[in-house]
């Protein structure tokens, strides 16, 4: 069960970074994402790529509140995020 909603959070996440060059989301959306992703990061201690992907999302996303992200970017890793999101549900 756990792993679904950390897989749903994965998706939204996901989803939002992909999005992010089409739209503004409100700077307090952005940092609550960003920390949510920083704690899931944690959860794995960094040791597996999951960890790190979540890492670079939660980085991504608290660089989005300064500055503009490339388009590139910002769908790379947000696929990579949306991936780890569906695969949590199979």
């Amino acid at each position: 069960m756990l792993v679904k909603i950390l897989g749903l959070t994965d998706l939204i996440i996901g989803i939002l970074i992909v999005f992010l060059s089409q739209f503004n989301p409100p700077a307090n959306v952005l940092i609550s994402f960003s920390v949510i992703a920083f704690s899931k990061s944690s959860l794995g201690m960094l040791r597996d790529f999951g960890s790190w992907i979540d890492f670079s999302a939660g980085i991504l996303l608290g660089i989005a509140i300064i500055m503009n992200i490339p388009i590139i970017l910002s769908i790379i890793v947000g696929l990579l995020v949306l991936q780890k999101g569906v695969f949590s549900f199979l």
